[in-house]
């Protein structure tokens, strides 16, 4: 079941979530002509704390969804909570894998979760973030969020022996972070976790920004007994000349100040340069490779030239995993729509519907 994030709406109460996904999932299914629509949902941590300690809110919300058509597989559980502030940034890394706050907030969503699922899907999963931003992190941070991880399979193993469905947790790399690329999760989790119960979400964004090739990507993991429990289909802004005027006047429109833009540039020796965000790769990166940008545009509608999209590495990951015979959950993951240049933006329904629209094909390939 192909689902959409809903990260991409702002609501951090259970009657705004709702209301969102009237004005929203229910026309996008409908868009469609799908009896039912699979969601992606973003609880706020507030929100899933009030779920997860009241299991008649679990069941209304259950029904709720029913109601609208609506399902629900898997979760995101990166952002804590103020995914639509003013100024988001660095603040989406906290609370870390070291604090407790992040540990109380995962055990909710698998209560939650697992109260949600419906009976025809294999399992449920949550993705989270790749422990920390990169700094401060130190040997010590490391043990305490081994311990943190161990807690969550104790709990995840728990819920399989009450539920039929297992329930797993998916380890998402993003550029800047502890986890900066696969390559780093999959040294990070091989050997420490239950692969079973923890794997990665492979975000296809975040993948492309590293510029690493997908399809080596996805036999690492699995060659270190790992698995892609769930892929973020994303796609990054690609410019193959950033140094020319026009790119630089077509990128300058894209450094917002919500959200966090990594940078990645592929020099031609192979090595790969990095700045933290957009208007500091403008003012630093030498611009003489081509830049990958971590910014989430809509799989349908790519930017204008001379920028692209790295919807290529999306279907060649889907390819790989194909190959294996894996089915991971997909979840179109655009949540920067209202940060986009104007003239980029489309109406929110008839933008998600496109999506989905592109990616079902993609991955019925």
């Amino acid at each position: 079941m192909l689902s959409y994030c809903t990260n991409v709406h702002p609501a951090e109460d259970l009657d705004g979530i709702l209301r969102q996904l009237d004005a929203y999932a229910v026309p996008v299914r409908q868009r469609l002509g799908e009896e039912r629509l699979g969601v992606g949902l973003w609880l706020a941590a507030e929100v899933a704390a009030g779920l997860a300690g009241d299991r008649t809110a679990r069941h209304r919300l259950r029904a709720e969804l029913s109601a609208r058509g609506l399902a629900v597989q898997t979760l995101n559980a990166f952002p804590y909570g103020g995914f639509h502030d003013e100024v988001v940034k660095h603040s989406v890394y906290l609370p870390t894998w070291t604090d407790t706050r992040r540990l109380r907030y995962t055990l909710d969503c698998i209560t939650v979760l697992a109260d949600l699922l419906p009976p025809d899907v294999g399992y449920g999963s949550i993705s989270t973030l790749p422990l920390a931003w990169r700094e401060p992190w130190s040997p010590s941070h490391d043990v305490r969020a081994g311990i943190a991880f161990e807690e969550v399979t104790r709990v995840l193993r728990t819920a399989l022996a009450r539920h039929e469905q297992p329930i797993r947790l998916a380890i998402e790399p993003e550029p800047g972070c502890v986890l900066d690329t696969v390559a780093d999760a999959v040294t990070w989790l091989a050997g420490r976790v239950d692969p079973e119960h923890v794997g990665l979400c492979l975000d296809t964004c975040h993948l492309a920004v590293s510029f690493a090739d997908p399809a080596a990507t996805v036999d690492r993991i699995y060659e270190a007994g790992l698995r892609v429990v769930k892929v973020q289909a994303s796609a990054a802004l690609h410019v193959e000349r950033p140094g020319t005027e026009e790119a630089r006047a077509a990128l300058a429109e894209f450094a917002e100040p919500r959200y966090l833009h990594q940078v990645r540039e592929l020099l031609p020796t192979g090595d790969v340069l990095a700045a933290d965000d957009l208007p500091q790769a403008l003012a630093e990166l030498p611009a003489t490779g081509p830049w990958r940008v971590h910014f989430h545009v809509p799989l349908h509608a790519p930017p204008d030239p001379p920028l692209t999209s790295t919807t290529g590495v999306l279907e060649t990951s889907l390819r790989a995993l194909a190959a294996r015979g894996e089915l991971p959950h997909v979840e179109v993951e655009t949540y920067t729509w209202n940060v986009l240049p104007p003239r980029q933006r489309q109406d929110l329904a008839a933008g998600i519907a496109g999506e989905l629209a592109w990616a079902r094909t993609e991955v019925t390939r």
